[in-house]
C-alpha cells in the first residue's frame, strides 16, 4: 500500500466509521472501485483505533466519569447502584457478544465475509432495517433506563457489523431504536459500546500489520492519524445532525450503493473478491 492510498482510506474511514453506512464496507469498496489490493480486515481493525481515539475524545468526560464510578463500585457498596458505574458494567456486559463471535469467526472475518455480493446485501438489507426501526421505533427511551438484557441485545447488534456492510454504528442504532431508546441515545450507547471492542480488535491486529501481504506500518499510521482527525467532526456533526432528523437519506445512500455494487459485480465489472477485473480476463466461477 502506498502514502496516497492510506490517506485516502484513513479519509474514508473517519467519514464512514460513525455513519451508519459501514466503514469497512466503505475501505473495502474504495479499494475495489481504485483497483487496489483489498487493504484487509486487519488494516481496517486498526485504523479503527484512530476514530476510537476520536470517541474517547468527545465523550472524555463522560468516560472519564464511567471509568471512576466504575473502579469505585468494585470496592464501594454504595457506588454500585450509581449510572455512571452502572454503565460501565453495561458497556462490559454488551461488549461480550461481538468478543466471542469475533474470535469464533476470525478466519471467515478476513475471508468469506469480505465478498462483494455480501457485502452489498448487507448494505441494502440492514438499510432497510434501519428505515424500520428508525420509522416504527418508540424513541422514548433514554440511557439511564438501559438494562441487562438491552445493553446485550445492542452487544448482538454491533457483532453483526462483523460482515462488511453492516455497519456498527447503524447495526447497533438499529438495536436501540427497535428497543424503544431515543436517536441521540442510541447513538450515543453505539459509540460507547464500541470503544472496548474495537480498541481491543486493534491492538490485536496490530501484529498482522507489515506482515505478508497486509499494508505497512508507516501507510497504516498515516491512515490512523487521518481517520482520528475526520472522525472527531463526524461524531460532532451526527450528534447534532439526529437530534432533529431522522436516518433516512443514510437509508437511501445505502440501498443506492449496495444496488450499484450489485450491478458492477454481476456484469463483470467488479470481482467480488477484488477490484476491478482486467479487460480479457476469464472470471472464475463462484
Amino acid at each position: 500500500m502506498g502514502w496516497f492510498e492510506a490517506l485516502v482510506l484513513g479519509l474514508v474511514q473517519g467519514l464512514t466509521e460513525f455513519l451508519p453506512v459501514s466503514s469497512s464496507a466503505h475501505i473495502r469498496l474504495t479499494a475495489a472501485f481504485a483497483g487496489w489490493d483489498d487493504p484487509g480486515a486487519a488494516f481496517t481493525a486498526v485504523t479503527q483505533i484512530g476514530t476510537e481515539l476520536a470517541v474517547l475524545l468527545y465523550f472524555s468526560r463522560k468516560i472519564g466519569r464511567i471509568l471512576h464510578r466504575w473502579f469505585l463500585s468494585l470496592t464501594r457498596r454504595e457506588y454500585r447502584s450509581d449510572p455512571d458505574a452502572r454503565m460501565g458494567w453495561l458497556i462490559i456486559v454488551g461488549s461480550v457478544p461481538i468478543a466471542v463471535l469475533g474470535l469464533l469467526f476470525e478466519d471467515r472475518i478476513e475471508s468469506v465475509f469480505r465478498d462483494l455480493r455480501l457485502t452489498a446485501t448487507t448494505l441494502i438489507v440492514f438499510g432497510l432495517l434501519l428505515l424500520v426501526a428508525d420509522r416504527f421505533g418508540r424513541k422514548e427511551r433514554e440511557l439511564d433506563q438501559l438494562t441487562v438484557p438491552h445493553g446485550l441485545a445492542y452487544g448482538f447488534a454491533q457483532a453483526l457489523a462483523l460482515i462488511p456492510g453492516v455497519s456498527r454504528s447503524g447495526g447497533t442504532i438499529t438495536g436501540g431504536l427497535l428497543l424503544g431508546y431515543k436517536r441521540a441515545d442510541a447513538a450515543e450507547y453505539a459509540f460507547l459500546l464500541a470503544v472496548p471492542a474495537v480498541l481491543a480488535s486493534g491492538v490485536y491486529k496490530l501484529t498482522d500489520i507489515g506482515e505478508g501481504d497486509a499494508p505497512g506500518v508507516g501507510p497504516t499510521l498515516l491512515a490512523t492519524i487521518v481517520s482520528f482527525g475526520v472522525g472527531y467532526a463526524v461524531i460532532a456533526w451526527l450528534m447534532s445532525y439526529i437530534k432533529k432528523n431522522s436516518f433516512v437519506p443514510f437509508v437511501i445512500y445505502r440501498v443506492a450503493l449496495g444496488v450499484l455494487v450489485l450491478v458492477l459485480v454481476f456484469t463483470g465489472v467488479l470481482d467480488p473478491d477484488a477490484g476491478p477485473v482486467e479487460a480479457g480476463a476469464v472470471e472464475a466461477p463462484h
